[in-house]
């Protein structure tokens, strides 16, 4: 069918589906080429022609971070900005602080491309197209400006002692510049802070005689104390030790004599106790044997009707299984054979049935049309004959002529000396006995039990016999 449909399609209406086919697969390519995902440790920048902000002002770029978006042929581009930390070293030297002390500060920010939608705005503005080593010299020009300002207005105490106060000065301020190009803090880390005067050691030398003094001091006042308090110790010690040992002997006395009264009541009441325990004890143990004996002769008699019972069931419930299941494989053998011969016989009938219908239609319709046949004849049934025969002679013909087709003959030699009977080469003379060989269409309806029609010609005269 699909043939036919495009052979009759013309040459041009073909061409056209081609043409949209390959078109609209081009189109699926652009479209797949152009759609791009942004991976998570990636800034994607789209620029070109791209929409506006909401409220209105134009836009230099759109900025993706996690997402993915369809470029636009032609019209837009795209680039990709890394999200991977950069460490930069900041030793800052001769910075002045508020007393006019110069002083170095060496430090170590990690900064990195913010991912805030107003700060990837100005990373896409700023830092688009520049290489790493370019982007951390711009940051720590800013650093640097800033870490100046910082320590200008603060002392060389508050820098040496508060470092807290001084990092989250130093954050606050250099995170805010460094947002203006679409750079965020990430860590700042103060390793060390020095001075070319000494100020800082100084300063370091004094807080440590302080803190020496004071400790010395402390610790003069706490051995003070502690003698004093030693022998105020001593002394509660001796006269509490003096009235408890006047306490412990008169309590000692009184126990020894609780003692002893307490030792005869215990006796006695042990003696009786025991009495009590043994005659309890041997009743106990009469009883328990009593019983123990009674138990023993119920328990033989339950495991000898338990015996009788195993034994009873295993043989009784073997044997009705055994025959419960003899009965139901001669009933499940049974009903297979029978539903087999059902199913024989249905098909057989099934079979001869239809080849009974079959039968009936054709000669139902072969005796309508010969009736047809018979009354356009005229009603004659020869007549009807006579036609259905001239419609079958292409067909005889053809089988007479399929009977010589069909001859095997591996070789035929055919030895001609042109000298043949009436000046008839004997190949001639072959091929034309073999022709004679197929029976005349006149014998053919003789064989039959039918009379050639007058208009296929007349049957010749037979020829001579031969003569002796």
């Amino acid at each position: 069918m699909r043939t036919f449909l495009a052979a009759s399609l013309p040459p041009s209406a073909i061409i056209l589906a081609v043409v949209i086919v390959v078109l609209v697969f081009s189109l699926i390519l652009v479209f797949l080429s152009r759609y791009r995902r942004c991976p998570s440790d990636k800034v994607m920048v789209i620029y070109g022609k791209v929409k506006p902000n909401k409220d209105g002002s134009p836009r230099s770029a759109n900025c993706i971070h996690g997402g993915a978006a369809f470029i636009m042929p032609v019209i837009q581009a795209y680039e990709y900005l890394d999200l991977t930390p950069m460490s930069i070293s900041v030793d800052l030297k001769n910075a002045l602080s508020r007393q006019n002390i110069r002083i170095d500060v060496p430090a170590r920010f990690t900064v990195g491309i913010s991912t805030e939608p107003g700060t990837m705005q100005n990373a896409a503005e700023r830092l688009l197209g520049l290489k790493l080593t370019e982007i951390q010299e711009l940051a720590k020009d800013i650093i640097f400006g800033q870490m100046r300002l910082i320590i200008a207005t603060m002392d060389i105490e508050e820098i040496n002692t508060d470092r807290d106060k001084f990092l989250s000065a130093v954050s606050s301020c250099v995170e805010s510049e460094l947002r203006k190009i679409g750079l965020r803090l990430i860590n700042v880390n103060v390793t060390d802070i020095s001075d070319e005067s000494g100020y800082i050691e100084a300063l370091g030398k004094e807080a440590a005689a302080k803190a020496i003094n004071e400790a010395r001091i402390q610790v003069a006042e706490r051995n003070r104390e502690g003698s004093i308090g030693e022998a105020n110790a001593m002394r509660d010690q001796r006269v509490s030790v003096a009235a408890a040992n006047a306490t412990a002997v008169d309590g000692e006395n009184k126990s020894k004599a609780n003692i002893a009264q307490s030792d005869a009541t215990r006796r006695e009441q042990e003696a009786e106790a025991l009495r009590r325990a043994v005659t309890a004890e041997k009743l106990n143990e009469a009883e328990a044997q009593k019983q123990a004996y009674i138990a023993q002769q119920e328990a033989e008699k339950a495991r000898a009707a338990r015996e009788l019972a195993t034994q009873q069931a295993d043989i009784i419930v073997d044997a009705q299984i055994e025959k419960e299941k003899k009965v139901l494989e001669a009933e499940a053998e049974a009903e297979q054979i029978r539903r087999k011969a059902q199913g024989e016989a249905d098909a057989i009938f099934a079979k001869m049935e239809a080849q009974g219908r079959g039968m009936q239609e054709i000669l139902q319709k072969q005796a309508q049309g010969f009736a047809e046949l018979v009354k356009a004849a005229g009603g004659s049934a020869d007549s009807a004959v006579q036609l259905l025969l001239t419609d079958k002679i292409e067909e005889l013909v053809k089988i007479q002529v399929e009977a010589v087709k069909n001859l095997n003959i591996d070789k035929i030699t055919v030895w001609d000396s042109m000298n043949g009977e009436g000046g008839t080469p004997t190949t001639a003379n072959f091929l034309s006995g073999m022709m004679k060989s197929i029976p005349p269409l006149s014998e053919t309806f003789k064989m039959a039990g039918l009379k050639i029609p007058e208009f296929l010609g007349t049957e010749a005269d037979a020829p001579a016999a031969p003569k002796e």
